[in-house]
């Protein structure tokens, strides 16, 4: 051998035909191929027809883990289907026109977890599908892996081959291209429902969702803005009419009570379908007992949450979250938390606080949250990130945005709805409570005005009743309590000195229960509850119940602080008014006397406390015909609430008024009317025209009038206070029903007869039912009728 020795590498030669082809290489290397060739639609197949074909059996590659196909595609597998379908006939029109008629659009139904979008979809695909009038296709989009399989599982009954199904399970081949390619080519129209796709971003990653010239796409989702949806036609879900929400729980328990019950349970559950679905299903399965829907209403106030999932079939808790109203929302706070956003958790906890009336936005401003202690919560909630979180809450459809009209002008406000946060509170850690309790009393104190004698401070604090309430029942410990029971007996206040009495005695009571609770019965706070709970019902005409409360506080408060304590002085003054109404007019001179001289003696003669306790003392020297007193103090009273208060002040109106009674009462009517306007004018002022204590003036001048021959603006006044105090205190209160017949009776002196007696009869029994037979104001109202 001649020269060096050379290595020659091996050559392989070879040619292709066909569809084949040569792959040459030196070394170690392994080539893989695979081929894929998509037949007419409808051409032979080994596979046989396409109809007849099979999902081949997911082999575990090394790309991800996937789910076994679902069982069926053609039919919803959905974990309950309801009865008849309630309402919708906004939406289900134009979805079954789009799913029956149209191709190559999307329709995205939108809504809070439990709303029905799935019932609504069903509906759809079982009208659609009857009578082979178009073919349905049901994915669960629940998961990326359910998707996957289902979507995978549609390209099988499309007619998809074995090969390119293990391909596409494998990594190997593009599954969504794969899938749209046989739905495209589908030789029947289809409808494809993607349910449960709460997050869009699976869909839109993998280009799942797209449009097609051979069927119609619907998606239920909780998130209504995503970009994912963009040309889609988008449905909002809401809950149902209160009518049709009734007809939920007779379709499912029609023993259980009559429509008006139904009803009645129904707005309890704020007419939430999955709630509505899982009471009646409650009530239509018991053995060892037999509820009423009056009997499950009570209970619901005990553990509502507990309540409503009793309702589910047995085990379902962990098999489908989605069924329970307990669970289903951990579905979306998850995925938020997933998403970067874990305050969702606290910024829904806060709200659960509150009731499911509109929450004005400024509560929640950032600068008020970083006051609170709301940063120590796990996970915290600052004050940056308030906003990101609730539209995280919005996107997930946990809460809605909406304008509530305060007084004309619109507020921002936001609204959760009542299942959602009682089903939240419910799960709050106990470590947190307290915690939340506070925070939330603290945001709403700051939306309390600071004046509370006029009616449009009330009509400024009445969308922070319910909320108020709520908090109150949120109440666990002394510290939320320390917190929520002021609050409530200050919304309490405003409401009263408004003339919302009946609102004003509710949360009071309330306010009181929960003290007396958490803080014992003889606390401040518990005190100062009952208090204004005392003042309420002597507003509403309840004088004995009015009495014993204040008698209650009054003698508590005079052991814990002393006689002249200034709250002890209060309950001294107050206690007045009842004990006037129950012909007790020397307690209650002497009551106020007694107020009089120790403010007096503490605070000085002309303390604004001490002249209020005297000019209220003016109406009863004129009750008790104490004529030469109420000559000689009346004026200088008066007068010196002018000086020292000033012409507007609560108190110098509150003297004026009472003077000009006494000055009618003793028959001096000419002196009386001049003194009445002022007092009509300043309570007007002061309370607003249509207060009660506007109309006790009010119907004053009308009796001057009348004494003075002024008989048409004397009738004109007395029909206005009538209509006012129907609306005021309601149609059976005490001073109305004195009205009335006074009413009546000077209707008959001008010849009014008609009216007079019309309104007699309606008096009449209501004065019977209310004062008894033998009152003077009864007797009176049955000579008018007879």
């Amino acid at each position: 051998m001649n020269g060096p020795e050379r290595h020659v590498e091996p050559v392989v030669q070879g040619r292709a035909s066909g569809h084949g082809r040569v792959y040459q290489a030196q070394g170690d290397q392994h080539v893989t191929e695979h081929h894929h060739h998509y037949p007419e639609s409808g051409g032979p197949s080994l596979f046989g027809p396409f109809a007849d074909r099979v999902a081949i059996p997911q082999p575990r590659g090394t790309f991800e883990e996937v789910a076994v196909a679902p069982d069926s595609v053609r039919t919803p597998l959905v974990g309950r289907t309801p009865l008849v379908l309630r309402d919708r006939r906004e939406v289900l029109p134009g979805l079954l026109a789009a799913a029956g008629d149209e191709t190559g659009s999307v329709h995205v139904l939108h809504g809070l977890g439990g709303c029905g979008k799935t019932s609504v979809a069903q509906a759809v695909f079982n009208e659609v599908t009857r009578g082979n009038r178009r073919l349905g296709l049901w994915v669960n989009a629940s998961e990326r892996a359910t998707l996957r399989a289902g979507m995978l599982a549609v390209a099988a009954d499309r007619g998809a081959e074995a090969g390119e199904l293990v391909a596409a399970h494998g990594g190997q081949r593009a599954s969504a291209d794969l899938v749209w390619h046989y739905l495209h080519s589908s030789a029947e129209p289809w409808l494809l429902v993607l349910d449960n796709a709460d997050d869009p971003v699976v869909l839109g990653e993998g280009g799942w969702l797209r449009h097609s010239p051979r069927g119609t796409v619907i998606v239920t989702t909780r998130q209504a803005g995503s970009p994912v949806w963009n040309g889609a036609c988008l449905h909002h879900l809401g809950v149902l009419p209160v009518e049709d929400a009734a007809l939920v729980l007779r379709d499912l328990a029609p023993e259980a009570g009559s429509v008006e019950e139904a009803e009645t349970v129904a707005r309890r559950l704020d007419c939430l379908p999955l709630a509505l679905t899982l009471a009646g299903s409650f009530l239509s399965r018991q053995l060892l007992e037999s509820w009423s829907m009056s009997d499950y209403r009570r209970h619901l106030d005990d553990n509502p949450t507990e309540l409503i999932d009793q309702g589910a079939a047995p085990g379902n808790s962990e098999r489908n979250a989605r069924q329970l109203v307990g669970r289903t929302w951990e579905i979306s706070l998850t995925a938020l938390a997933d998403d970067g956003i874990p305050e969702c958790a606290s910024l829904l906890r806060l709200l659960s606080c509150w009731s499911s009336d509109p929450v004005p936005l400024s509560l929640i401003r950032p600068e008020a949250v970083n006051a609170t202690r709301l940063g120590e919560l796990v996970p915290p909630l600052a004050g940056p990130r308030v906003e990101t979180a609730l539209r995280g809450l919005l996107d997930h459809s946990l809460v809605s945005l909406m304008n509530l009209d305060a007084g004309g002008a619109p507020v921002r406000c936001v609204r959760t709805h009542g299942v959602v946060l009682d089903s939240v509170a419910a799960a709050v850690p106990d470590d947190q409570r307290a915690l939340l309790v506070t925070a939330a009393a603290q945001l709403l104190q700051s939306a309390v005005p600071e004046s509370g004698t006029r009616a449009q401070d009330a009509h400024r604090v009445a969308y922070l009743v319910p909320h108020a309430a709520t908090l109150l029942q949120r109440v666990t410990d002394a510290e939320g309590a320390g917190h929520a029971v002021p609050l409530g007996t200050r919304i309490a206040a405003s409401l009263f000195d408004g003339g919302d009495f009946q609102a004003a005695l509710s949360l009071a009571q309330a306010a009181a229960e929960v003290a007396g609770q958490r803080l014992g019965p003889e606390d401040p706070a518990t005190l100062r509850a009952e208090h204004r709970a005392a003042m309420s019902l002597f507003r509403l005409g309840r004088f004995e119940e009015s009495e014993a409360l204040h008698r209650r506080v009054l003698d508590a408060r005079e052991r814990v602080f002393g006689p002249e304590d200034p709250e002890t002085l209060e309950s001294r003054q107050d206690i007045h008014e009842p004990l006037s109404q129950l012909q007790r007019t020397e307690e209650c001179m002497a009551t106020l006397r007694d107020t009089a001289r120790i403010r007096s003696r503490v605070l000085g003669e002309h303390h604004r406390d001490t002249l209020h306790a005297r000019a209220l003392l003016i109406e009863y020297l004129a009750v008790a015909d104490a004529v030469e007193e109420f000559e000689g103090v009346g004026p200088e009273i008066v007068a010196a609430c002018e000086e020292h208060l000033g012409d507007d002040s609560f108190t110098t109106v509150t003297a004026r008024h009472n003077y000009a009674y006494g000055l009618y009462r003793f028959g001096r009517s000419e002196e009386a009317e001049s003194e009445a306007r002022r007092a009509l004018a300043g309570r007007e002022s002061v309370h607003g025209p249509d207060h009660a204590l506007a109309l006790s003036a009010a119907v004053l001048l009308s009796w001057i009038l009348g004494k003075l021959g002024q008989v048409e603006e004397s009738l004109s006044l007395g029909r206005r206070v009538v209509r006012g105090q129907e609306r005021v205190l309601g149609r059976e209160h005490p001073y109305l029903l004195a009205n009335r017949t006074g009413l009546a009776e000077a209707l008959a002196a001008a010849g009014e007869s008609a009216e007079s007696q019309a309104l007699a009869e309606e008096n009449l029994p209501l004065c019977e039912r209310v004062l008894g037979h033998d009152d003077p104001v009864t007797v009176k109202t049955r000579s008018l009728v007879a």
